[in-house]
């Protein structure tokens, strides 16, 4: 199987953008002045701000296909999609979207329903998430209720994204705008949290963003929704606070690349190593299981 590492050349588009997973095209012949642009899905997967020489077949379709699905899932919350089939070149057919050119706001709008990663570092620090005060005794996996909105900004690719205060958000996009972009990142996180429930996946935190939409002057959500690129899903099943929790995303190939096996130091500047095609192959098999339990849909 082959995935694509390099933003293919596609008929009547220009390339004008490589983020660690996607890419962005916008009509040939677009001065900049256009409301279109095609976003596609790679298989290419980044681990420790690093994008890895290796890919993972199938993923960016996995990205695309249950972006979508959960696009219909949150209904009336407005979203970026104008067409995931017509208009679409062959060549990226299944993993790309034909979408609004947003005015996207620099800030990652993440919602915590469980303690873990970055947050569960700052709370044993301080007892807190992005200066939110959380009750004593918290362990690693530990629920959070209500949910907390904890938003980073937005780093330069290679960077880490630094969490700020709700605060600082307000500062960057105003108190209104701020109110909105916490509002509608705790409903998403509340509604896809029961229906994942539902089917036996805890839904433990969700980044997503949001821009403006120049033509209706809506609050739009953009870019990927609720994938495990962009969410932390654990099994219900094995599910056991205290410890870290299996998780249905790139834990294989974090696991191998800060294993002695990998031969590589996580602090070096070195570029990590391509992955063994047994990590390549467990690591698309958890993207391919979290799809087909969330839609209830055979990955085909």
């Amino acid at each position: 199987m082959s995935g694509i590492g390099t933003a293919p050349e596609l008929p009547g588009w220009r390339h004008v953008y490589s983020g660690k997973v996607r890419d962005l095209y916008v009509p040939a012949g677009d001065d900049g002045a256009g409301n279109r642009v095609l976003v596609v899905a790679s298989d290419r997967i980044s681990a420790y701000d690093h994008v890895l020489s290796s890919i993972i077949p199938d993923k960016g379709r996995i990205l695309t296909q249950l972006s979508l699905w959960w696009f219909d899932q949150l209904g009336e919350i407005p979203n970026h999609v104008i067409s995931a089939r017509e208009g679409i070149p062959a060549a990226v057919a299944g993993r790309a979207m034909i979408c609004k050119k947003l005015e996207m706001y620099p800030v990652e709008c993440i919602a915590r329903g469980y303690l873990t990663g970055s947050g569960l570092a700052e709370y044993r620090s301080s007892q807190t998430v992005c200066s939110l005060p959380l009750p004593a005794g918290l362990v690693d996996g530990s629920r959070i209720e209500p949910a907390i909105f904890t938003p980073s900004a937005k780093a330069e690719q290679g960077e880490h994204d630094e969490n700020i205060t709700y605060e600082a958000v307000e500062q960057t996009v105003g108190a209104d705008t701020a109110e909105q972009l916490r509002t509608l990142t705790l409903d998403i996180y509340t509604r896809a949290e029961a229906i994942a429930r539902q089917r036996g996946i805890i839904l433990a935190d969700t980044k997503v963003e949001f821009g403006l939409d120049p033509e209706t002057g809506d609050v739009t959500l953009g870019d990927e929704v609720l994938t495990p690129d962009s969410s932390r899903f654990w099994d219900a099943a094995l599910y056991s606070p205290g410890r870290a929790q299996p998780s249905f995303d790139k834990q294989y190939v974090r696991d191998w690349l800060t294993s002695p096996a990998s031969g590589w130091d996580k602090a070096s500047d070195a570029p990590p190593p391509a992955l063994p095609d047994d990590v390549v192959h467990r690591t698309r098999e958890r993207y391919v299981e979290a799809y087909e339990r969330l839609t209830g849909q055979a990955f085909v």
